[in-house]
């Protein structure tokens, strides 16, 4: 991906040339990039013993799901609709763990059935429906229960999960309350330490505080975890200004608490996987002029890409055709919908741009069409993949006729 006489290429296709093939705004995928990915975080932590789920809430496009369970991944889901959607994927069950806050009744039963490798509980309420649904299938269920090891993972409020005042996982005293409780039931197989602290995580000491939180809670409690689930939240690089997590000194924490602790850990990377595989194909519609900046009004709005209006997130914007001419007015970057908050950039000294110009949205492979709506009652983008020099549409665009 990069520059070639002044045309920004993806996987070698200029995105013109997609743009007048399959309309803008344009989610395209890197296969090439998914797959280096994988290898880069395999081989980062190949002397762990460990699987990986990758985080479905992150990308649940059902080609790229398929795709990454064949690159031997397996999946962290917090639906029924996820967990469907990861087994007609081809991820097999037992290397798939139900996490969330709020399973209800229904999709408890549903994972029972399938038979999946964890159920990762948080609170006592859903452990003793989890018993409960178990003693009346006459069955033993395998679980986790999540910790809240109040560690902050210095990453944005909206997605920090780890501190004592966030929604997810329990406290200490309650952990050990709930952990006793678990094993002494005859229906329930305490297999799991569950946590996870964040996401967008750049550093890794974080990480290491976590990993004492845990540590300690194993020495009072003299219980032997078959799986240690440290979650996700591996950040990536957004707007070249990001510090990139060292995989290897997280890799040197884990190990370090592994010496003592001999559990499989599993990882629950999302963003780390398929962030950066990802660029929205935009069409500039107008340039307004406004007091002291232009409007650029793109045809991709937050419908489309909902991050920087929900939190604030960065994103680097590029031209798909580089030109040496720069503006003196500063540029925001915006959609049509009738929100303030439906920009994406503003930027000073960017390039002149023109009316039909596209611009690349990067790194939208994360949290980009997952959080997609049709608020305005704006059709959903279509969805393509370049794998192997060849394109293939993942998604279809969707039609107004299907929406009113």
């Amino acid at each position: 991906m990069m520059y070639k006489s002044q045309n920004f290429l993806i996987d070698g296709y200029n995105p013109e040339k997609l743009a007048k093939k399959y309309a803008t705004p344009l989610y395209c995928y890197s296969y090439k990039k998914i797959k280096d990915n994988i290898k880069s975080f395999k081989r980062s932590f190949n002397s762990i013993n460990h699987i990986t789920c990758f985080s479905v809430k992150s990308n649940p496009n059902k080609i790229l799901l398929k795709e990454i369970g064949k690159l031997g991944l397996g999946a962290d889901v917090v639906s029924k609709g996820e967990l469907m959607r990861a087994l007609k994927s081809g991820i097999k069950a037992k290397k798939i763990v139900f996490s969330g806050v709020g399973k209800t009744s229904e999709e408890i039963n549903y994972a029972i059935e399938k038979n999946i490798l964890l159920i990762n509980a948080e609170s006592k309420s859903e452990i003793l429906e989890i018993e409960r649904i178990a003693k009346n299938k006459k069955k033993e269920v395998d679980i986790g229960v999540r910790l809240n090891p109040n560690t902050d993972a210095e990453t944005l409020s909206q997605i920090s999960t780890g501190k004592k005042e966030n929604k997810f996982g329990i406290s200490e005293k309650k952990f050990l309350e709930l952990a006793k409780y678990s094993i002494n039931s005859k229906h329930l197989n305490l297999k799991c330490l569950s946590v996870h602290i964040g996401s967008q995580i750049l550093n890794h000491k974080p990480y290491q505080r976590m990993l004492n939180v845990i540590e300690k809670i194993l020495k009072k409690m003299k219980y032997q975890f078959q799986y240690i689930d440290l979650g996700g939240g591996m950040g990536i690089d957004y707007d070249d200004k990001d510090k990139k997590l060292s995989f290897k000194k997280y890799n040197q924490s884990i190990k370090r608490f592994l010496k003592k602790n001999k559990s499989k850990i599993i990882f629950e990377p999302g963003r780390s996987i398929i962030g950066n595989t990802g660029f929205l194909v935009t069409k500039i519609i107008y340039i307004k002029e406004g007091y002291k900046k232009d409007f650029i009004i793109l045809d991709a709005a937050m419908n489309d890409l909902m991050r920087p209006a929900l939190y604030g997130a960065k994103h680097r914007l590029l031209p798909v055709r580089k030109n040496k001419k720069r503006s003196k007015k500063t540029y925001e970057f915006v959609g049509p919908i009738c929100e303030s908050t439906d920009k994406f950039s503003t930027l000073k000294k960017f390039q002149i741009l023109k009316e039909n110009d596209l611009i690349l949205i990067c790194d939208v492979g994360a949290y980009g069409m997952s959080l997609s709506s049709n608020y305005n009652l704006r059709p959903k983008a279509a969805e393509i993949m370049i794998k192997n020099s060849k394109i293939k549409l993942i998604s279809k665009r969707q039609k107004l006729k299907d929406l009113i």
